[in-house]
């Protein structure tokens, strides 16, 4: 897996082929979905589908998004799913305290397989920092913005940026990866896609979650850096060891130790092009 994922595809598991193209479609990390995108009575069909396509080693890492754990079908995904030997990680939706974590970790999953968090409803992101620091084995946290929607009735998309601020924080302050974006559920509207994106990147976001093959590309260019932030990263690189510690450059910008460790990120990220 790189280093910085940008692009995380969701596919339904109880359709094969769909999860097929997704695996060639240039994601980064394809998402077996068995929770909101498969019908009740697609739910043994979805986890045996995926049961089986993880008994070997994919082309790319595969998450697995199970059930809610309140739900009745989240204890079978994991006994079918976590010991498969191509399973790279679980999604665990809807969580809202780090409790939940830990029981996963500690008895459903007892061989240290990575998780990741979503924060779903008010409450959870209420719970952000405690869930992002609940467990070794947790390894990122997001938000799902459509339930966040619904439970705290918010139609204008401005209204979720406290909720993005305090996960991207809390992820932060918890020694994680920055979050991927939520979502853009219109697939037609890619140039309101890459200006979600835009303003997803200035909150602090890295990468995106995608639910067609057609954003990929559109995710991939707007957290990718600009010739303009790569050519000023690698001043700043090669003035750092130049000359060690703090300085002004030539052109009156100031750097320490903390921009330098942003400018190799951005050349690390620059290196995807």
């Amino acid at each position: 897996m790189t280093a910085f994922p940008l692009t995380w595809l969701y596919a339904p598991g109880d359709r094969p082929p769909v999860v097929a193209k997704a695996l060639t479609s240039g994601a980064d990390i394809v998402v077996v979905d068995l929770e909101d995108a498969v019908a009740p009575d697609r739910k043994a069909y979805a986890r045996a589908a995926t049961a089986e396509l993880l008994a070997e080693l994919p082309p790319v890492p595969v998450h697995v998004r199970v059930n809610a754990l309140d739900s009745p079908w989240a204890g079978q995904d994991l006994a079918a799913v976590a010991p498969a030997p191509g399973l790279c990680a679980l999604r665990l939706p809807k969580i809202t305290s780090p409790a939940e974590v830990v029981r996963i970790a500690q008895h459903a999953v007892p061989t240290g397989r990575p998780l990741y968090a979503l924060l779903e409803t008010a409450l959870g992101v209420e719970q952000a920092y405690a869930v992002a620091t609940a467990h070794p084995s947790l390894r990122g946290i997001a938000l799902g913005e459509a339930d966040l929607r619904a439970d705290l009735g918010v139609g204008d998309d401005a209204g979720l940026d406290w909720s993005r601020s305090r996960v991207i924080v809390a992820a932060r302050a918890a020694g994680l990866p920055p979050p991927a974006q939520s979502v853009h559920p219109d697939v037609r509207d890619l140039e309101g896609l890459a200006a979600s994106c835009a303003h997803g990147r200035a909150l602090g976001f890295l990468g995106r979650a995608a639910i067609h093959p057609r954003q990929l590309p559109v995710i991939e260019r707007a957290f990718l850096p600009t010739a303009e932030e790569s050519e000023q990263a690698e001043t700043i690189v090669k003035a750092a060891a130049a000359q060690p510690g703090a300085q002004a450059l030539p052109d009156g910008r100031f750097i320490d130790t903390a921009v330098v460790t942003a400018a190799h990120r951005t050349l690390s990220l620059a290196r995807r092009r």
